[in-house]
């Protein structure tokens, strides 16, 4: 209290309203891997995480996908019998993408990561798209471990998302990229406590078990398994290949009659697709639409983190991130059974749970199964819990900093937990806690000789014990049917 020495009137505001707990964010992925350029108001930004906010900004910074070399024919067709020289009766026009298209997905992974609700998001560029990944326990700056090392110190990113480590496109020298990558991803999840991992299985043949035993065997470790979640199969999405109109050729060649002579020029051989804009743009515009009828397949994690975005801000994060519909997609790249699923989602002796993207006959392609790598764990089998489980902790966490140094007495215990009960019964009340009354959903003690010892308070420690009875999803419906005799 100030003190007065001049006869006035003095006003001095009271704070009577409890601190209160702001919700954190709770999807906001790191996409770690190579760009075309990385560079930000003149800037470098290579191995520096940069958040954006949409596409546009993604491309003003980091350019484009790496452009793929397509094999282009262009087949002219002449008869001589149409009168005096050959004329030209058909033209069929192939466009062909490589048969082992770039490694580099982080561009269209961001691509359907927006059309699938995505918002926000960070990316870390380790490299450009001349140079391979190097082996996967490298920590240097140009590696995807240097890129997960960075995002490391940045607080906001709730998700991690590696489009390029799918070991099934990538050079035979870059080593156990895949399984080192994850592993490090996870270890960084449990010691932050604060995010959780997107994962792509390896979808490299047509047998999904294989693959899941595969992925289970070498994919993964049995460390940390909570704080990821893994996707099968890949999609086959309606984005177009990136491609360069300078280094695009057109291979020609002219069809016609034994014997006949050629009077109509054509076209030339070898000429660039740029070169075609100029001198026959009729050409030009057709061959641009063999190229846009052909797709890329893409690992699911970017789709699944637009998902996982989009279900967060209409139902909230204690909504499982399953039965959506997956965006700009034509459908998964193979189908799975409702029998191959069941291999993927339970496995008794690793756990490992696979959630499954399938087809539905009047639905189309939803993901259908909502659970972490910890299959055989009752605590966190289910990714909305963990995830609520982080989105609560962070919040609290930050909330409380404001207790730090104050007197560790009843007043200050009366405080913090007042403010905690106050935000969790908001979550009970949204639906993101079970229980019929507040006190059923959950419980919030603090105290000495509740969670506190003399010794503690002596120490410094102010210990708070929260327990929350979080909803889980209905994963299994179970309809019984009996028949009835009649009575009358």
């Amino acid at each position: 209290m100030s003190i007065q020495s001049t006869p006035g009137v003095y006003i001095e505001e009271i704070s009577t309203l409890p601190a209160s707990v702001a919700s954190v964010e709770t999807a906001i992925p790191a996409f770690i891997g190579h760009t075309d350029l990385a560079e930000k108001n003149g800037e470098d930004v290579r191995g520096v995480p940069t958040r954006i906010t949409n596409l546009l900004e993604f491309e003003g910074i980091f350019g484009k996908g790496n452009p793929e070399t397509f094999t282009i024919t262009v087949q002219d067709n002449y008869d001589a019998a149409k009168g005096a020289g050959e004329k030209l009766t058909s033209r069929k026009i192939t466009a062909v993408p490589p048969a082992v298209p770039s490694p580099y997905k982080l561009y269209y992974c961001l691509q359907i990561y927006f059309s699938n609700g995505g918002g926000p998001c960070y990316i870390v560029s380790v490299n450009d798209y001349d140079n391979v990944p190097v082996k996967g326990d490298s920590a240097t700056p140009a590696s995807i471990r240097g890129g997960l090392e960075a995002i490391k110190a940045i607080d906001e990113p709730t998700l991690l998302v590696f489009p390029d480590v799918i070991p099934a496109v990538l050079p035979e020298t870059v080593g156990s990229v895949y399984k080192d990558i994850y592993d490090a991803a996870l270890s960084q999840c449990d010691i932050l406590k604060d995010r959780f991992v997107v994962i792509d299985v390896k979808d490299v043949t047509a047998d999904p078990f294989a693959d899941a035993q595969n992925f289970r065997d070498n994919g993964i470790g049995i460390s940390n398994l909570k704080y990821g979640a893994a996707y099968y199969p890949n999609l086959s999405t309606s984005l177009n290949y990136g491609y360069s109109s300078v280094v695009q050729t057109i291979t020609h060649t002219n069809l016609y009659p034994s014997g006949g002579t050629l009077s109509e020029p054509g076209i030339s051989n070898n000429l660039s697709l740029q070169a075609l804009e100029t001198t026959d743009p009729s050409l030009s515009r057709n061959t641009l639409a063999e190229i846009k009828k052909q797709y890329i397949t893409l690992p699911p994690s970017g789709a699944v983190a637009g998902i996982y975005a989009r279900v967060d801000r209409q139902r909230g994060v204690w909504k499982a991130p399953a039965n959506v519909d997956v965006r700009t997609v034509i459908g998964p790249s193979r189908k799975v059974s409702h029998d191959q699923q069941a291999d993927l989602n339970v496995d008794a002796t690793s756990g490992k749970s696979i959630n499954a993207i399938r087809t539905f006959t009047g639905k189309g392609t939803l993901v259908w199964g909502a659970r972490t790598l910890a299959g055989n764990d009752n605590e966190w089998r289910y990714i909305p819990v963990r995830r609520l489980y982080i989105f609560i902790e962070e919040s609290v966490k930050k909330a409380t900093e404001f207790v730090v140094f104050e007197p560790n007495d009843a007043n200050t215990w009366l405080r913090a937990k007042t403010m905690i009960e106050n935000f969790l019964s908001k979550l009970w009340r949204d639906g993101a806690l079970a229980g019929a009354k507040p006190e059923e959903a959950f419980f919030v003690r603090v105290g000495l000789g509740q969670t506190m010892s003399a010794q503690d308070i002596l120490e410094g420690r102010l210990i708070i014990e929260i327990g929350l009875a979080a909803v889980r999803p209905a994963e299994f419906i179970i309809l019984k049917f009996s028949h009835k005799l009649q009575e009358s």
